[in-house]
């Protein structure tokens, strides 16, 4: 048995989903069709009986009526020629008039054939016999005149030819399928039944001639005649005949040839006398002859009006039905119309509801629940007036209405809890980053005493310095915490801060701040309430750039005016990175992720730190693609952030650090505005800087001519930016310019407007820290020079300087240790 991994994907398809429009559609459009296709059947149907009746209709006018001028007329002929039979000595003149009479009718029925058939196999059939039986008619007439073959053969003749004349007629209308027509169509056939009884009757008083004297068989057929005609008239004709002919009949009866007729046929069949070759008839049939000419051309009338009125009424029954099928197609139509249009209303209706349910759903799962979500998360309130609601209904749609309703109440409610504990484990989770916050803040205040009190230990100052830094990293970490819980980072700031300033402080927030070139292109200053968080923000994309790059690789922060703000680009030298990867992470900077997606990616928590402080800024941060192959952040800061620099203004209380001990604001302060130990704070406007009066400057050693600094932006000698040497003291250093010794008296040497040439002037090509420093009076302590003034100033150095010569060793280490890799072959 094949084992259930094994077997292969199955072949079973999928029932395709019909759309409930095509269901609606469906609905309306089959009943609709049936409901069409019985109306054409029965249209069909109907007009179909309706042609017949009219071909039938066609038919007895056309061959019907001639047919039934050469019956009357060759009953006539053949009672005339029984009555030559009986009495040759008789004229011809009446049997002539008679035969003349039958020709008349017969070419009239001849033409009337030809015209096309009888409409049915049967009726065509019968009327090739009579046709045929025509065609015998001259040589009967013939062998009368001969006297051979005697009177039987003849009579039998004419009778047999109106015999089938007579089952034509029942032959033509025999199809129908109205019954009314049918039971008129068996009156006609009977009045014609009768007509051709008396007729015989009268050939047998013809035959009986002078001598009244008939023979027993044609006698016994005589008296039969007499009781089948009455018998159809009062059994079948009668009661089936419409007022007009049953008026017409009563007449008849009731005239005095008919009671001839009558009183004579009673004598025959009771006054009869016998005889051995037959029977005698009684005297009354002499008056046979004369009455039956009367009643016989009433008979005739009759029989024509019941023929008439059968064609009469099945025009009007064709007509009838065609009427019908016109009205069954008009109140179908109308039907079908009415059916199709409730359907469509009905279906319209339906869609139209379900599409507004649709629309809103989609509303609601679109926009109303995520911003519902949203409004939850930030603890923002909701209003549920936006939410559906169940209303009740008892149809289908607003069944599913009411069904979808609850499920975006539960929903609600889900996110609602979920909120709530979100906002529970954001205060939980704030409050003990606040606590702690304070426990590093307390032990940055630690270093910086213990900083104070041994600087004088080098060794020991650089440790202090290293932990100094970790507990900055630490305390930003703690930050971002605080910021991910929903809490606010404490800003100690109260003036404006420089741009300058700030990216040095967002600098010295990182471990490798080493790497990091810095350029403030413009001046600019950010609003007190916002100096933290930029500065945050750019300290954690500035670490991000610092440790996803090569250790040797530079980071350069460059910040510039531009027409929606301050743009600050951190760009470093990091790996490649494809277009959706960036796609991604710049999705996560624009997004507040749950605590479930920063749990499984806490390595990039600085993104989302990052995209929660340009929300709270109103800034947008941008990752792309440097030209250098790696990454840069492009910030864009709104004006409503930014005032203009004052000249000459003193840096933020807070521009060396923010609670921090004596290094950490310092710590980046070298680099970007000068040489490796150019002062990156702000000088006064007396020109003295932030720090004691005491604290030795080079700013004496400059001559007038000596460039002036600000620290508001970077100093570029057409090398591009210089780099952060080392940590230094957040003192304000300048390194002096090539200084020109002017002569006593202004005088320049060879007169004249000509530039004086440039003279050597003793340490000015040395590092500041291997300067003499100048004496006391110089330096506005004493009126004499000191010899000791040196030892005393080096065992006095503070922290800062320390901390600026040590740095100053590790870059010339590093120098060093370059050239002699490029040396080697």
């Amino acid at each position: 048995m094949e084992p259930p991994a094994a077997r292969g994907p199955s072949t079973r398809r999928r029932r395709r989903t019909v759309r409930l429009r095509t269901l609606l559609v469906l609905l309306a459009v089959v009943p609709t069709v049936a409901m069409a296709g019985q109306v054409a059947v029965t249209s069909g149907r109907l007009l179909e009986q309706s042609a017949h009746l009219r071909a039938d209709v066609a038919v007895g006018e056309r061959v019907g009526v001639p047919l039934y001028g050469l019956m009357t007329a060759l009953q006539a002929e053949r009672t005339a020629t029984a009555a030559y039979w009986a009495e040759p000595s008789e004229p011809g003149e009446e049997l002539a008039a008679r035969r003349t009479a039958s020709d008349r009718a017969a070419a009239v029925f001849r033409r009337a054939a030809a015209g096309g058939g009888a409409g049915t196999e049967e009726a065509d059939r019968r009327l090739r016999e009579v046709l045929d039986g025509l065609g015998e008619l001259a040589d009967r007439r013939e062998r009368t005149d001969a006297r051979t073959g005697g009177p039987e053969s003849t009579v039998a003749y004419y009778t047999h030819l109106i015999g089938q004349m007579i089952r034509f007629y029942q032959d033509v209308f025999s199809h129908t399928r109205d019954g009314e027509l049918g039971q008129e169509n068996q009156v006609v056939i009977a009045l014609y039944s009768a007509a051709e009884m008396l007729a015989q009757q009268n050939t047998a008083i013809a035959l009986a001639g002078p001598s009244r004297e008939l023979s027993a068989p044609r006698f016994g057929e005589f008296v039969n005649l007499v009781g089948a005609h009455r018998y159809l008239y009062d059994r079948w004709i009668v009661p089936y005949l419409p007022p007009g002919d049953a008026e017409r009949y009563a007449r008849l009866v009731g005239s005095s040839a008919w009671q001839t007729k009558t009183r004579v046929e009673n004598h025959v069949v009771s006054d009869h006398a016998g005889l051995r070759s037959g029977v005698r008839l009684p005297r009354e049939v002499a008056a046979w002859p004369t009455a039956a000419a009367a009643w016989g051309t009433r008979v005739e009338e009759l029989n024509t009006s019941r023929l008439r009125g059968l064609l009469d009424h099945g025009d009007e029954k064709a007509a009838a039905l065609e009427a019908e099928v016109t009205r069954l197609i008009a109140v179908s139509g109308a039907a079908l119309l009415t059916v199709v249009g409730v359907v469509v209303l009905a279906t319209r209706s339906v869609l139209r509801r379900l599409r507004l349910l649709h629309d809103r759903t989609v509303t609601v799962a679109e926009r109303t629940l995520p911003d519902v979500v949203a409004r939850l998360r930030d603890g923002r309130p909701v209003d549920e007036t936006a939410l559906p609601s169940v209303r009740g209904d008892r149809d289908e749609v607003g069944r599913i209405s009411d069904a979808f309703a609850r499920a975006v109440a539960v929903s609600v409610a889900g996110h609602r809890e979920l909120a709530a504990e979100r906002h529970g484990f954001g205060t939980f989770a704030a409050g003990i980053a606040s606590r702690t916050g304070n426990l590093v803040s307390r032990q940055l205040a630690l270093t910086e005493e213990l900083q104070d009190a041994f600087g004088a230990d080098e060794e020991l100052l650089a440790r202090l310095m290293r932990a100094d830094q970790l507990t900055v990293g630490m305390r930003r970490q703690i930050e971002n915490l605080l910021i991910l819980a929903g809490g606010e980072v404490p800003d100690p700031h109260t003036e404006p801060m420089r741009v300058a300033d700030l990216l040095r402080e967002a600098a010295a927030e990182v471990e490798e701040f080493r790497r990091i070139d810095r350029q403030a292109l413009d001046e600019i200053s950010v609003r007190a309430h916002a100096i933290s968080q930029v500065s945050h923000l750019l300290a954690e994309l500035l670490d991000n750039a610092t440790r996803f790059s090569p250790p040797r690789a530079r980071v350069t922060v460059r910040a510039e005016l531009v027409a929606d703000g301050l743009t600050v680009e951190v760009e470093d030298r990091g790996p490649r990175v494809g277009p959706e990867r960036y796609a991604e992470m710049n999705a996560r900077l624009h997004s507040a992720p749950p605590y479930a997606v920063l749990a499984e990616e806490a390595h990039r928590l600085g993104l989302f730190v990052v995209g929660h402080l340009a929300d709270q800024l109103g800034a947008t941060v941008t990752l792309r693609r440097s030209v250098y192959g790696g990454t840069s952040a492009v910030v864009v800061l709104p004006e409503r952030l930014l005032v203009p620099s004052e000249a000459g203004a003193r840096p933020s209380p807070g521009a060396e650090r923010r609670g921090t001990g004596t290094t950490a604001g310092a710590a980046a302060g070298t680099g970007a505005e000068g040489g490796a130990w150019a002062g990156t704070g702000a000088e006064g406007a007396d020109g003295s800087t932030a720090r004691d009066a005491d604290t030795p400057t080079e700013d004496a050693d400059a001559p007038p001519g000596g460039p002036a600094r600000d620290g508001s932006g970077p100093v570029q000698d057409g090398s591009g930016p210089v780099r952060d040497a080392a940590p230094a003291a957040s003192v304000p250093r300048t390194a002096a310019a090539l200084p020109v010794r002017t002569p006593p008296g202004g005088a320049r040497p060879g007169g004249g407007d000509r530039p004086p040439l440039p003279e050597r002037v003793p340490q000015t090509h040395l590092a500041a820290q291997l300067r003499v420093p100048p004496p006391a009076a110089e330096r506005g302590g004493g009126s004499g020079p000191d010899p000791g003034a040196g030892r005393r100033d080096r065992a006095e150095a503070t922290p800062e300087e320390v901390a600026d010569a040590w740095a100053d060793y590790e870059d010339g280490t590093r120098k060093v240790e370059a050239e002699l890799r490029r040396e080697q072959p």
